[in-house]
């Protein structure tokens, strides 16, 4: 069948980018089309597919002001000649026209944050204009988000947290197949005396308040990552703390495998990040809420701890300082190992299949 990936725009290498670069691998010969495209910002593996971009990609520097034009320009992406259509979603992709005899799969990470379960924090981040913006056009982008769930044949949830998800916000059924991680890249390595975040610098994240918790006790953390946030973050830090910016693959597997414990201060979709730490052997001090209750065992492979907040987050770092040296590193990897690529080919392949099958009886071939 010829297949075509859509994703809501290739600007930078993160989960959903891993997704697609996965499916890109499984499937050779698909298209990708994608609202957005910075060829020098992703992995060989996604630049040596054809991509089209859409009529906003020369505005690609401007890319999150301009979600109230990406319904239209998504529609303008002509379809016609695929039977199968995979949407990676957590912005809009998933409003693509498809033939009718088309099957769509739709890959979702999460239905869009600033539209349903995040809208009140997006509300109280942004400025007078923002929520003036966010009061006028989130209204009418819901009822279009939510009327385009019904062009997907079948969703896929990247997580428990993001099915329940899918349900309360479209009320359609998902299965969970996790996002593909190198698990067997990551390597364990001695501890130093530094703690890590690695995270792209939003707001959604918070971040700041583990920034602020670190700058007051005087322990040592890393940050590695960049974006919007950098600057206030770097405000509220102090000199035991230091920003890496965005750092190479191989930076990230050295940092991870020289620290003590990952932090994960903010609800995650899934969270990459905390099964990367675990196939570093290095135990996960997390948010209880989100993607990574399927990752991370409260005592067994790292500490969860319930409300976001400094107070809270200090008394998860006491009680894993407390039981440091409980830890098992192949325990912690063996977890890891739930979650790698060859597990998310093995499933994506299946489903694929079926929907084979599925578009065969459609045609009535």
């Amino acid at each position: 069948m010829r297949t075509a990936i859509v994703h809501y725009w290739l600007t930078n290498m993160r989960g959903g980018e891993k997704v697609v670069e996965a499916l890109c691998k499984m499937l050779p010969g698909a298209d990708i089309f994608t609202l957005f495209y910075e060829p020098e910002a992703v992995s060989p593996a996604i630049r040596s597919h054809h991509v089209t971009t859409s009529l906003l990609n020369p505005l690609r520097r401007f890319h999150r002001h301009l979600l109230p034009l990406m319904p239209f320009a998504l529609e303008q992406f002509d379809l016609r000649e695929y039977d199968l259509v995979i949407s990676s979603e957590s912005g809009p992709a998933k409003g693509v026209i498809t033939r009718a005899d088309a099957r769509h799969i739709c890959y979702c990470h999460s239905p869009m944050r600033y539209l349903w379960h995040l809208y009140p924090e997006y509300v109280e981040w942004s400025g007078r204009l923002g929520r003036a913006a966010l009061a006028c056009f989130a209204p009418p982008l819901r009822v279009w988000d939510y009327a385009t769930a019904a062009r997907v044949d079948e969703f896929v949830a990247n997580s428990e947290n993001v099915r329940r998800r899918i349900w309360k916000t479209y009320r359609r059924e998902s299965q969970v197949i996790y996002p593909p991680v190198e698990v067997e890249e990551f390597s364990w390595q001695p501890s130093e005396d530094y703690y890590l975040m690695v995270s792209e610098l939003v707001s959604y994240k918070r971040l700041d308040y583990a920034v602020r918790y670190f700058a007051k006790s005087g322990r040592k953390l890393k940050v590695a990552g960049d974006g919007p946030e950098l600057a206030r973050l770097q405000k509220l830090g102090a000199a035991n703390i230091e920003f890496c910016g965005r750092v190479s693959d191989a930076e990230i597997r050295s940092l991870f495998a020289r620290s003590r414990a990952f932090l994960l201060p903010g609800e995650e979709d899934f969270g990459i990040t905390a099964v990367e730490a675990l196939a570093s052997g290095k135990p996960v001090i997390a948010l209880g809420r989100g993607g990574v209750l399927d990752s991370v065992s409260d005592g067994v492979s790292g500490v969860l701890y319930g409300e976001p907040g400094e107070r809270s987050l200090a008394d998860a770092i006491l009680r894993f300082e407390a039981m440091e040296q409980s830890f098992s590193v192949p325990l912690l990897q063996q977890q890891a190992a739930r979650f790698s690529e060859s597990a998310f080919v093995d499933a994506m392949q299946a489903l694929i299949q079926t929907n084979c099958v599925l578009n065969s009886r459609k045609r009535g071939t």
